[in-house]
């Protein structure tokens, strides 16, 4: 796991209107203009006021935010109640095309009059990244088909060491911060009334009552995988007496590669194979 250097991008929040323009764009199609209670039940409605209110409760609960910088002019480039960007209406007098249409199909207008309404949005989502039974080869198929059609990509770098899994409580709650909404509670912090042990700590998190740790997709695989690569590491070890040293270390060093290679070939293939001195 590699650290996404965020500040670096975003240290003053909320981003100027004229930047947020630039990547984020509101085209409505249909016989109608979007009116104000069609904006609010979709995702493109903003309230400034409540964004204001979310960074202040985030810079003050949150210790990731601590050095946060709010910037109240950008915030006052944003409406009160509204789309952040411009929407941009074009008129068409029918929703659906006709080849997509059922042959009794006698309505023209599909649209919803109540509750949320549907939202197309023409990227590549998580969504369909995660879908299971899925072959690798289609994922990359379909990305590349996004980017020969004109679709955009945004691209965030990283550091250039990776996050330590051993001694590191702020790594879960920065990776997964959507589980950690205070920033705290991470493994291994020294902030209880007891210590615990990771593994431990990650099981009583997969007990939660409200399950969000277990329906999370990534992070019981993510748990699992640092206690496999700590447990190997561990179990990796030799312990050898210290008049025997020398020869252990003369054993190890000129050991036969490609005898362990063979060995490695045939456990590959399921085969049982019987060492001997």
């Amino acid at each position: 796991m590699f650290s996404v250097p965020m500040p670096k991008v975003y240290k003053t929040l909320p981003p100027p209107r004229e930047e947020f323009e630039e990547i984020v764009a509101f085209i409505f199609i249909g016989p109608t203009r979007p009116t104000d209670d069609m904006h609010k039940r979709l995702p493109s409605f903003v309230r400034r006021n409540k964004v204001r209110l979310a960074l202040e409760w985030l810079k003050l609960n949150h210790e990731d935010y601590s050095d946060l910088d709010i910037s109240y002019k950008n915030l006052e480039e944003y409406p009160e109640a509204g789309p952040p960007v411009i929407a941009d209406y074009r008129p068409e007098w029918i929703d659906k095309e006709l080849e997509n249409k059922a042959v009794h199909e006698m309505e023209d207008w599909t649209a919803v009059d109540e509750g949320d309404c549907p939202l197309i949005v023409h990227t590549l989502t998580l969504d369909q990244m995660m879908t299971p039974n899925v072959d690798v080869n289609v994922l990359k198929n379909a990305a590349k088909a996004h980017l020969l059609q004109g679709g955009k990509a945004m691209a965030i770098g990283r550091s250039a060491d990776p996050e330590s899994i051993y001694s590191n409580p702020q790594m879960y709650p920065k990776a997964f911060p959507w589980l950690f909404p205070y920033g705290l509670g991470g493994i291994g912090n020294k902030n209880g009334f007891t210590v615990i042990g990771d593994l431990l700590r990650k099981r009583s998190l997969l007990l939660y009552h409200d399950k969000r740790f277990q329906r999370d997709p990534i992070f019981s695989l993510v748990a699992l995988n640092h206690e496999q690569i700590k447990s190997s590491t561990t179990g990796s070890f030799v312990t050898v007496k210290k008049g025997n040293f020398d020869a252990i270390a003369n054993r190890i060093v000129n050991a036969d590669v490609d005898a362990m290679d063979s060995v490695l070939q045939k456990l590959n293939k399921g085969v049982c194979t019987r060492f001997q001195n």
